[in-house]
Order: C-alpha cells, then structure tokens, then sequence
C-alpha cells in the first residue's frame, strides 16, 4: 500500500509535534550565523545553537529539546556549492530535524522513538529501513534487533537481510568511523547510528559498507548520534558522567521520501520554486539543472539577508556574493539577460513564510538587497561571459589562470564561477595560476576567510562571581595566570599577560560594548588591564601587563575598574539603546540592528535601512533621545527566564545568542534584553549628539555618536571651527551663512569671467594657427599646444578650427600643472582614413595616459607635461601614414 504523500510543511509540524509529546521543548531555528561562535562561519547542523550545553559552558531549562534548524554549506570545511544543482541531494541551504537529550534519554528511546516516527507517524514501510551502528557498540545493534523482531523479523532474518550494519575505523585510525562522532580532536564523542531508507533495486548502489556504497540506493536519513565519552590528547576514551544524544535528519530528503519522488529538487517546495524561477527567465523546461541553481539559491540568499548577511567582498558576506552570482550566470545561461532573481523572494516566503516569520517580515527589504546586488553584477556579466566564451573557444583544455584572476578582479567573477562554466565545458581551471596572479591580494582573501578561533586559553575551573553592575572594587583572588598563551604560576615585572581572578567588577567585552579597563593589585604587585574578554561564558579573562612587581596564583588581590572610562562607557551604551528606539520611531519598524560597538568616545550603531538619514531625521533622532536624558527616568534591570522576558515586550536583536535566564533593562521608555552596563538614571548620559550617519553595505547604515563631556567638547570643536571661519571671513558668527552665500556667488561669476577670457584667449590662439596648418595630402594636420585652456576651451576651440580648415586633423593640447588635457578632431569628410579616437589615445600614451572617443572627437589626458611637445610632433607623420 502507498503510503500518503505528506508536504514539506507537514512534515516539519509532525516531527515537531511527535517530540513534543514525548516530552521535548521545541526550540525555534537559530540564525545562519552562529551567535558568539567564531570556528564556524554558518550554522552547519541543528546542534550548533546548542553547542555550549554539550560543552558545558551553558545551561538550559529543559533537557529535552527538538527543532527545525535552517542549515547553510557554502564555506569553509562544509561547502557543497560546486555540486548543487548537479546532483540530486547537494543544497547550499536546508533543514535539518533534529531532537536532543541533555544528560536524559539515551539509545533505546532514541532509536525507539526514531523507529515509531518513521513507520507510525510517517508510515515508511519497515522493509524499507536499514540501520548502522558502530562496530563496537553491541548496546545499539542490541536495541535494533528488538526494534525489528517488535515488528516482526526474526533474529535470524534480521541477520540475513543484513538489516543492522556494524561499521568498524574506516578512516585510517582508532575511532576513525562514519558512526563514531567527535566533536573535535578532543572533548565529547561517541557512537552513532544512521538509518537508511531503500530506494529500490531499480536504482544503482549497494548498502552502507558494501564496495558500492556511493550509489544512490540506500540513502541516509537520520542519523543517532550518542555522546557517551570524553577524548583526551592521547585519543583515550572515558564515559562521560551524564550521556547525551543529538540527532539530525535531513527535511528534504525525507521529503523526497514521503512524496514518492527520487530527487530532492522534486519535492513540492522546490517544485513551486522552480516553476518561480522558469517564469523569471522564460526557460520551458523544468529539468534544467540551472532552473535547480536559482531555485536552491534563493533559499540560502534570503535567509542569509533575514539574518543580517549582506553581500561584500569579504568573509560571509563574500560567500553571499558568490551564492548571488551563481545564480544570475544561471540565469543568464538560460537567456534571462535582466534583473529576475531578487523577483523570486515573493515565492519562496509564500512557502516557507509560515515557518520563518522572521524572513516572511523582511521580504522587501530582501527583495531590495538581492536586487541592488543584481544589477551591480549585471553591469559587468555580459563582458565577463564574453571574455570568458572567448577563452573556452579552440578547443582549450585549461583556463590560464591570469583570465580567470581578470574575471574575478575587473568584472566580479568568483573563481568557483568561472570553475563552474569550465565545468560544463569540460575545461579546468589553472588555480595555480589564479593564485599567483592573487598573490598581491592574499592578504585581503585570508582575511576574508579567517574564520579559525586563534588558541583558545586552557582553562578548566570554575566560573568566575561577575559583581560588575554594583562594584567597581572588589577583593578578589587570582584562580590563573597566563603567559604567550599558556598557564603560568606566576608574572614577573615587565611581562604580558591574561589573569583569571575568582570574582570581578571588569565587564568583559559582550553585546557590542568593549571591555573595561583598570588594575589589579596588591603589594607584591601591579596588573595594568587593558581589556577584559571572555574566555568562557563565565569566565573573564584580564589582558594586560604586570608593571610592577610579582603576581602568582592563589594571591589575594585588589580589582579596580577605570571609573572614568566605565560612566563614558555606560553613558554611551545607555544612549545606544535610546537611539535605536528613536531610529524605530523615526524611520519606521523596519530598522534592525546589524552591529554596535559601544566605547568610552562614542557609540557606533549599524542598523537595516536603504536610504540615508536626512539631516531632519537626525534632529528628530537627536530631540527624542535627549528629551529622555531630560525626563531623568530611572533604569531598571530584572533578570528572568527568556519566556517571561518576551511577554514584557522586550526588545530581542535577531541573531544575537540568549540563554534561558537573560537580563530585561528598561532605560527610559527603552525596553530590550541586554547584560552590558548601564546608566542609573537616563540624566546621567547628559547629553547626545549624532556625529556621523553613512552607508556601510547594501540597506545598511551606520550612525555614529557621542554623550556626556564627549558631546560637550564635540560642540566646543565645532564652536570653535565656526568661530575661526567667521573670523577669517570678517564676518559676526550669526552672520556666516549670509556671507558664505555671497561668496559662493562671487567665485561662481569669477569662474564665468575666467572661462570667457580663456575661450576668447584660445579663440585668439587659433585664429592665429590657422596658418600653421600642414597639407598633408590635401588634409589640413595641425598639432598645437593652447596655453592656460581647460578641456571645454579645447572643444570649443577644435569646433572653429575645424569650420575654417574645412578637411583637417586637428590635436589640441593644454597643461595644467602636472595634468595634461588633449583634445583630437577629425573633419567628417576625413573619419574613413583617420579616426579622432585612435589618434587621441596614440598622443595620450606618449605623455603617460590613455584616452578615446569618436571618430571625429575624442579626449584624453596624461600626467607628463614634458613629452606633450614631443608627442605633438609626431602627429603629422602619424597621420600622414593613415592617409
């Protein structure tokens, strides 16, 4: 019997709602972009949001949890960008079911559970399931065998049909297994098992284990991954106190699954995506590989915009560049040679809206950030696919590696596109000589993919008491001491270092706001901190230099925080707050944050918004904000659970990684989730003022600020600078903008009054040589230099030489300063043979520039004055060479 076919939304609900009621907290997708986790560029699978739990750096409230997470492999060590849209299972973005037991349940409800959703819930055919465990691990292939004697195998059978696989180390070492799974080189592992479904005799492969394994018969679904040692340096294992699970299956292929289909790309959201993108490029047949690129790819781009990813030249934002493009040139393949892909996120948030609301309440401002990178892309395609076909032509075998550097430096092809392009025409790339083309840029493009977490700091303790928000001195004692990276039992005079002290007034470096500053010390000696960071989520770490004496750990110390640079620090991240709300008030529920840095000089906010903010914005802005520091309101902090907190109204910034328990400030009518420190009152910021607002990417602004005796010297500069013009121009301070005005009219009427004395200068200069011209058969060649004329004076005077030369070749040349300007005319009668382009750029290279134009008028420039007469000279042999 045909199992029903179930849609992608469905599946999600159900899978949702089966964990629920085993017990299970549904936890909502994180962003793509993992909150406070450097080692990762994307959220790669559904146990990143819940990485700090398995490591024990965090707790939750629950110890059962399951989600849907949105997933992107587009970069770095998970990067399947080359074989989307080739293959039947490869995406740049997809979903990931996942449930997970903290120190709960392990193996036999797990895989129990698994069993029950697939063949109750789901209803696949039990014939159909196959199982893996680790060779050694005689617990899971146990429970497996009871799980399908329960449905009606015999033992005997089960071993026949080979249902249970044992996969030993077949990767070159101990533990080195497709079912073992470790975290890292060391810290939490263990066993797993993966389920795999039977497409069929029809479809070549063999089982999981088998020679022919890589076939597409038997496909992986869900994997059961057990968390049930500790690995140490020596690659020794020990069970772990309290054993967790974490699971992952993925939603498309189970899709594909369900709705009887091979190919992910046939599910029903891709078929609708698909037919969206047939209907921007006009292409009628649905089984283009490129119709699956666009589809794929918008997926992973909108959710990467919603997430705050903007495309740049640089680290993800990069990754977004190349995922965009990709999906244009696949677009262009089919003949589509306008914008059309911004014009698909209608479609995707009509079927995956409901599911992300966070994406589906960002629709026109994704749809205006693809669009806005589409149409730069566009400017420079057509020459790029020109220059590249022409490359391909002849029957090459590889593309130099310079043409594809050309590509990707002057018209933004990134090498995996033009990789791609080679692809389909059985052309490799030269990479090696990309790179040595690249070579000058490496410094930029490891920057851009820096995305390793420099040594982290050993530290194994317990977490240190955070007394920061009431104390700025505190008694405290010295748990560790680091220097060049290492653990120390002692810092000398002179040295640099990080010390980890039991309890701390120093707020580490969180939310935007910078670390504080200070000193620890006693009488043996002196710590100098010039930042605090995070070395765990509980643990601070104090960076700075020993200036005198000698600490060691276990000593009793004093801790000070600079108090100077903390209240300019607080006054600024207290207006920080005040500012976003005002910017929400002003410019509308649109604005979201995209970053801040908080410091003692100023604020700095980046937030989502596609045009500038006017100057009368910025007065509303800077009136809303300081009429709060006015009314002197008293902040107010409560810490309580995440649920709790989002029924206050508070604000949450998307993206940003909370925990269960986070801190509700309320700064005047401001009301957001935040753990920096803050003013006591709103009057003690005293003052704001907005100093700067700009474009920093695509539908990004930055607006910068400053508060307190900050804003007060910024008015006094500025009071200043006022001051010194006024009396420079002679004028009173109310006065200026008068006499300003005036002065600009008079330079504007000077500027008339010397443009005509220079026409009238040059039009005397050639009347004069109209009689050096030189027949050259019987057109006219003059060459000449006109003294003080700009480019509109050697227009102007090529047009009266050229009525009263009737046939000629006209080059006009002027210096000013260092710059040349060079001005060719050719009569209409005479462009056949001599062209003013060719002869403009022949004269400009000679006194190092370039130039071109028409054929009967063309400019160029240069930057050596020296060689104009020079190049003026040969004119007439040039010319009389074309004729």
């Amino acid at each position: 019997m045909t199992q029903p076919v179930m849609s992608v939304a469905d599946i999600r609900k159900s899978f949702l709602d089966f964990f629920a009621s085993k017990g299970h907290t549904v936890v909502a997708s994180s962003p793509l972009v993992p909150g406070n986790d450097p080692t990762l560029m994307f959220t790669n699978s559904g146990m990143v949001q819940f990485k700090d739990v398995f490591l024990g750096t965090d707790k939750r409230n629950y110890v059962r949890a399951a989600s849907v997470q949105a997933c992107l492999r587009a970069g770095g060590k998970h990067n399947d960008l080359e074989n989307v849209g080739y293959t039947a299972r490869h995406h740049t973005f997809f979903e990931m079911l996942g449930n997970w037991s903290f120190g709960d349940y392990f193996k036999k409800e797990s895989l129990n559970w698994a069993w029950e959703l697939l063949t109750t819930v789901y209803k696949l055919p039990a014939e159909k399931l196959y199982a893996t465990v680790y060779l050694e691990d005689d617990e899971a292939y146990a429970i497996w065998e009871d799980i399908f004697v329960k449905a009606g195998w015999t033992p005997e059978r089960v071993k026949q049909e080979g249902r249970i696989i044992r996969i030993g180390d077949n990767k070159g070492g101990r533990y080195k297994s497709d079912n073992f799974w470790m975290m890292a080189d060391t810290g939490p592992c263990g066993p797993c098992s993966e389920i795999f479904y039977d497409h069929g005799a029809h479809i070549p492969g063999g089982p999981p284990g088998s020679p022919d394994e890589d076939g597409d018969r038997f496909i992986e679904i869900w994997n059961n991954v057990f968390m049930q040692f500790n690995m140490d340096e020596t690659g020794a294992v020990t069970p772990l106190p309290a054993p967790c699970v974490d699971t992952g299956m993925g939603l498309e292929r189970l899709a594909a699954i369900l709705q009887h289909v091979h190919s992910n790309y046939e599910i029903d959201l891709f078929d609708t995506l698909i037919k969206a993108a047939a209907r921007e490029t006009g292409c009628t047949d649905l089984s283009n590989k490129s119709l699956r690129v666009i589809a794929d790819h918008i997926r992973a781009t909108a959710f990467l915009v919603s997430d705050g990813v903007i495309p740049s030249n640089e680290g993800r934002g990069y990754v977004q560049r190349r995922i965009v493009r990709r999906a244009i040139r696949h677009g262009y393949k089919l003949g589509q040679k306008t914008p059309f892909f911004h014009k698909l996120v209608k479609d995707l948030v009509q079927v995956m809206g409901a599911a992300y609301p966070n994406m589906a309440s960002q629709e026109a401002r994704i749809t205006e950030v693809l669009r806005v990178e589409e149409e730069r892309f566009f400017e420079t395609l057509a020459t790029g696919m020109q220059i590249l076909d022409e490359a391909l032509t002849g029957g090459v075998k590889v593309l130099p590696g310079e043409v594809a550097f050309k590509l990707h430096d002057t018209y933004g092809f990134p090498l995996d596109l033009s990789a791609d392009v080679c692809r389909e025409n059985g052309v490799e790339v030269d990479s090696a000589g990309f790179a040595a083309a690249m070579e000058q840029q490496k410094a930029k493009g490891r920057a851009a993919g820096k995305f390793k977490m420099d040594k982290a700091l050993e530290y194994t303790g317990a977490g240190n008491t955070f007394v920061g928000y009431e104390h700025l001195t505190q008694a405290a004692k010295i748990v560790a001491l680091y220097a060049d990276g290492t653990a120390v039992s002692e810092l000398k005079a002179g040295q640099d270092g990080v010390l980890v002290l039991d309890t701390t007034p120093f707020y580490a470096e969180s939310g935007g706001q910078v670390g504080d500053e200070g000193a620890v010390f006693s009488d043996a000696g002196l710590f100098e901190v010039g930042d605090t960071q995070k070395i765990k989520a509980d643990v601070f770490g104090h960076h700075g230099t020993l200036k005198t004496g000698v600490l060691r750990v276990g000593d009793a110390v004093t801790a000070h925080v600079d108090a100077a640079k903390r209240a300019a620090t607080v006054r600024n991240h207290s207006a920080t707050h005040l500012m976003h709300k005002a910017l929400r008030e002003v410019l509308g529920e649109h604005v979201q944050q995209k970053g801040s840095l908080v410091n003692a000089e100023r604020t700095r906010f980046d937030f989502a918004h596609n045009a500038p903010v006017t100057a009368e914005q910025i007065r509303q802005i800077e009136a809303k904000v300081n009429a709060e520091v006015l009314a002197n309101a008293a902040a107010q902090a409560r810490v309580m659970d995440i649920e709790s907190a989002q029924k206050t109204g508070a604000m949450m910034l998307f993206g940003e990684k909370y925990g269960e328990t986070v801190r509700v400030l309320d700064i005047g009518s401001s009301r957001e989730l935040c753990g920096g420190t803050h003013v006591h009152a709103t009057g003690d910021i005293g003052l704001f003022k907005v100093v700067g607002e700009g474009g920093v990417a695509a539908g990004v602004r930055r607006i910068e600020a400053v508060t307190g005796a900050n804003a007060l010297h910024y008015l006094q500069d500025l009071e200043d600078t006022v001051g010194a013009a006024a009396a420079t121009l002679k004028t009173p301070v109310a006065e200026l903008g008068n006499r300003l005005g005036q002065m600009v009219d008079q330079v504007k009427a000077l500027e008339k009054e010397v443009a005509a004395l220079k026409g009238k200068l040059a039009s005397a200069q050639g009347d004069e040589l109209v009689s050096s011209a030189v027949d050259v058969n019987g057109v006219k060649v003059l060459a000449a230099k006109l003294e003080g004329a700009d480019a509109k004076t050697l227009r102007d005077t090529m047009d009266k030489l050229k009525d009263k030369l009737k046939t000629a070749v006209i080059v006009l040349g002027a210096v000013d300063g260092d710059k040349v300007q060079i001005a060719a005319g050719v009569t209409n009668d005479t462009t056949a043979k001599v062209k003013a382009g060719e002869l403009a750029n022949f004269v400009a290279s000679q006194v190092g520039g370039k130039g071109g134009g028409k054929a009967d008028i063309a400019m160029a420039g240069g930057t050596e004055p020296a060689k104009l007469a020079g190049a003026l000279a040969s004119v007439q042999a040039w010319v009389s060479a074309k004729l």
